[in-house]
């Protein structure tokens, strides 16, 4: 099992949470390594996340929803 985890976008405050803007995949896709899986936003910065491995994706926020940076937004099994 692979956690995705929210990237990192503001190293001056690593502890700041940020939102997952737009999810691209749904629970129980399978996925590629290197897919782009969901898009995040940290004050005003937009980033994409893509799957650092192949799998089963398991999704563990919901889009809107804040999240601290770091922290896993789904897991690949």
């Amino acid at each position: 099992m692979t956690d995705v985890p929210f990237p990192p976008l503001s190293e001056a405050k690593p502890d700041t949470e940020g939102v997952l803007a737009t999810w691209y995949v749904a629970d129980g896709d399978q996925v590629v390594e290197g897919q782009l899986l969901a898009e995040v936003q940290v004050d005003k910065v937009d980033a994409e996340v893509a799957a650092p491995a192949a799998g089963t994706v398991h999704l563990l926020v919901g889009e809107d929803e804040s999240v601290l940076q770091g922290a896993p937004i789904a897991r690949i099994d």
